[in-house]
């Protein structure tokens, strides 16, 4: 395991994607960041960052033979290796906003960015990017932001907290290739957010309906049970759950 510290960068992501084109890379290689200052989200979404307040941090992970159709299988074992660690700080009220948010009494602490990298039909590595509020007390302009400190009163260390992510997220997905992950399907839908609630929803189209949450598809589709057209699959970029 190969560990780069910098001290401020655009987004470890683009980092570590443009080092991953340009080298071979030891498996797994992890950048960390103290200062993010264009960090990315999903859908285009920003996210950003403060020295000494939060975690940032993005991972390079091979494959050997993981199938296209399993790639959601590295979102499912990061989200749920996110939440054990943050279950065992005592973290109140988690669960996975979908696709990958993380999210505590039903505010958002963390995110996840993950960017796959194809090769036939594998998925030949991922880069994942990683940002956690830990810190941070001051979201006035972000209501449905929140922090670790502000959820549970508590100051936490920085890299003992790097230091149960990373843990947890590499005993995960060292596995994905060879193991039978169908087993992380229901955990990681046991854990959504809003799951088995009336929530209301927008489409890329900027339409709103009613739905219920049951779950997800075997290849990561939000599956809804809508008002008017019963149960209907939404992929990523296609709908948000609005509250």
């Amino acid at each position: 395991m190969k560990i780069i510290k910098l001290n401020a960068i655009d987004s470890t992501n683009t980092y570590l994607k443009q080092l991953a084109k340009e080298t071979q890379l030891p498996n797994p290689t992890i950048v960390v960041a103290k200062r993010q200052f264009a960090g990315r989200g999903q859908m285009g979404n920003g996210w950003l960052s403060k020295e000494g307040q939060s975690l940032t941090f993005s991972v390079f992970q091979a494959f050997d033979k993981l199938q296209i159709e399993r790639q959601f299988w590295v979102s499912m074992a990061v989200s749920l290796a996110i939440l054990k660690a943050l279950q065992s700080l005592n973290v109140p009220k988690l669960s996975i906003k979908w696709p990958n948010d993380i999210l505590s009494a039903n505010k958002k602490i963390g995110g996840i960015l993950i960017e796959n990298v194809l090769t036939g039909n594998t998925v030949k590595y991922a880069i994942i990017g990683v940002g956690i509020n830990v810190n941070e007390t001051d979201f006035h302009e972000l209501p449905q932001a929140s922090s670790m400190k502000l959820e549970t009163g508590e100051t936490f260390q920085l890299e003992e907290l790097q230091d149960v992510l990373l843990r947890n997220m590499l005993e995960k997905l060292k596995k994905l290739s060879t193991f039978d992950f169908s087993e992380m399907k229901p955990i990681y839908e046991e854990n959504l957010f809003q799951k088995g609630k009336v929530s209301v929803f927008e489409t890329s189209e900027n339409s709103r309906f009613n739905g219920i949450i049951k779950g997800v598809s075997n290849i990561g589709e939000l599956l809804v049970d809508t008002e008017n057209e019963g149960l209907r699959k939404f992929q990523l970029k296609e709908v948000k759950l609005i509250f």
